[in-house]
């Protein structure tokens, strides 16, 4: 009888989960608090608990790097997508796979408790509610894959700000934000300088008397269009970069980084200068903010120092009557169906092997997927855990001792707080290719670049100088996907057909001797690391 596995949620984690388990031969049962999938991404008008984007919000990952590994994201859809189209991109991944029949809408989780035989089998009793007839039910499970995110409980940290039980405007928390009718001609403050302050920000410029962007850090500010025309993680999310990073001090590509994104615009200039290096923030995509700062719609200012009736005061002193203030301050993680010798959260940080086992459980049969913060898409990320995840409850991987582990995860935080500047959004931080590389060895799937040198030099050029997208990990070993060379091979005309929707003058191709050279280079830097490690 096949194992029966608890997944609770269905948004982009829960989805894979669900895939990944019955590709593995596991029965997922997956239960989800709405009455539809696509979670974060899936725009509602209402106001609810549950994590939704505004009605406006284009994703920051392209799609060949955020598509799950076997299916692919349709050509003729754009690199960037609006959150229309990323739900969907899941409904036709569900359809596919079949994934929906094994989804109960309506229902919430209360409580995900150990069976009094759980040191010995590893069961887990899970008792949910549906919250349309109240009816309470609790079911046994082989296993449990949290896949919630962590974007769902707002983080609103009003102490902070002296005076504001005074004021007469209306404040709010970013999740509560849709469109921005209602703003029209209104003075508005947005807190926090994150994705989601920056969009706000930006598209109330258009309609507000006044916008106003405080921050207490500044921030670098990425473009979704960079170099040639191509999406900003095309050209930034490779093998090749990893390489680079291994070999060259973080301070020299921090300094390459900073004057690349500083040519687009004088980060100095625009008051957006931070103090901390680019590499130590969480990426900030936005390609209008400097366009409405360069207007005047939009004003960059320091933290609130206080609020008075009508308005606030600026860190600088300055004063200004306001309106509305919105506080894109970030989330807290809540898992509230665990209990605290599970897993515990402490000032937005968990102890968690890679992010995902609790160590403290004899029997490793709960993970959570998608509880981290990715330098890149965190949909292979999720769908590449699991791949993981379904090895160990099958008992085909086995994860190392307690005491390793703890080790481990003393080990990243230390690294995430020498590299990244405090905040609550920088204890999950990862970075894209290292972490994917990560899992994948534990799975047996990490590509082998020196083989494939060797093997198919075409292939490993595409590997090293391209897009480190998700087919990567479909080459080799368990879950090996026939179509994942082809689809490397191919990926870049998936990125450039959204692109010419009308005939253009016809450039000169390449030598299709052009990739010898390159191939070289993969070969010397192969040889590099292989002496290095």
């Amino acid at each position: 009888m096949a194992k029966r596995v608890c997944i609770i949620g269905a948004g982009a984690s829960g989805l894979a989960a669900i895939k990944i388990c019955l590709e593995d031969g596991l029965e997922p049962v997956c239960y989800e608090l709405s009455n539809d999938i696509g979670g974060l991404w899936r725009y509602e008008e209402r106001e609810k608990d549950e994590a939704c984007v505004y009605k406006s919000t284009i994703i920051n990952t392209s799609k060949e790097l955020m598509c799950f590994s076997t299916f692919p994201i349709p050509k003729h859809f754009p690199n960037f997508m609006h959150n229309a189209r990323i739900v969907e991109y899941f409904r036709m991944f569900s359809k596919e796979f079949g994934l929906e029949k094994h989804i109960e809408f309506h229902t919430k989780v209360l409580s995900c408790k150990q069976t009094d035989d759980h040191e010995q089998t590893g069961k887990w009793c899970v008792t949910t509610k549906n919250i349309k007839t109240e009816v309470e039910t609790s079911e046994v499970f082989d296993g449990i894959i949290v896949a919630v995110g962590h974007h769902a409980v707002p983080n609103l940290p009003l102490e902070s700000f002296p005076g504001i039980d005074k004021f007469k405007g209306k404040y709010m928390h970013s999740h509560s934000y849709r469109t921005s009718h209602g703003f029209e001609g209104k003075k508005v403050v947005v807190v926090g300088i994150g994705n989601s302050g920056g969009d706000i920000s930006v598209e109330l410029s258009r309609v507000a008397d006044q916008a106003f962007l405080s921050t207490r850090s500044g921030s670098w500010v990425f473009f979704r269009v960079d170099e040639g025309g191509m999406p900003v993680d095309v050209n930034k999310t490779k093998r090749l970069v990893k390489y680079q990073r291994l070999v060259f001090p973080e301070s020299f590509i921090n300094s390459i980084v900073e004057k690349e994104i500083s040519n687009r615009f004088n980060h100095e200039l625009y008051a957006l200068r931070p103090k901390h290096r680019v590499l130590s923030q969480h990426p900030n995509v936005n390609d209008d903010l400097p366009n409405r700062v360069l207007s005047g719609t939009l004003k960059v200012k320091g933290n609130i120092q206080s609020f008075t009736e009508n308005g606030v005061i600026f860190e600088d002193g300055e004063y200004q009557d306001v309106d509305v203030v919105i506080f894109a301050t970030g989330y807290s993680f809540s898992y509230p169906f665990l209990d605290d010798s599970i897993v515990k959260v402490e000032k937005n940080s968990t102890r968690l092997y890679k992010f995902m086992w609790p160590p403290n459980i004899k029997k490793p049969t709960l993970a959570i997927i998608g509880g981290i913060q990715p330098w890149g898409a965190i949909n292979p990320i999720s769908e590449l855990q699991c791949r993981w995840i379904t090895r160990v409850f099958k008992g085909l991987t086995k994860l190392p001792p307690k005491e390793e582990m703890h080790s481990d995860i003393d080990k990243n935080l230390f690294e995430i707080r020498k590299r990244y500047y405090d905040s609550p959004r920088h204890t999950v931080q990862v970075d894209y290719v290292e972490y994917m590389d990560e899992i994948a060895e534990k799975i047996g799937v990490k590509p082998n670049i020196i083989k494939m040198f060797f093997t198919d030099p075409a292939l490993a050029h595409k590997v090293v100088f391209e897009i480190a997208s998700p087919y990567q990990y479909r080459l080799t070993g368990p879950g090996k996907w026939p179509k994942a060379r082809e689809m490397i091979m191919t990926q870049m005309d998936r990125i450039r057909f959204p692109l010419q929707s009308r005939p253009s003058v016809t450039r000169a191709k390449p030598s299709q001797f052009a990739w010898m050279k390159q191939a070289f280079y993969v070969l010397i830097i192969c040889l590099i690391l292989y002496n290095l490690f």
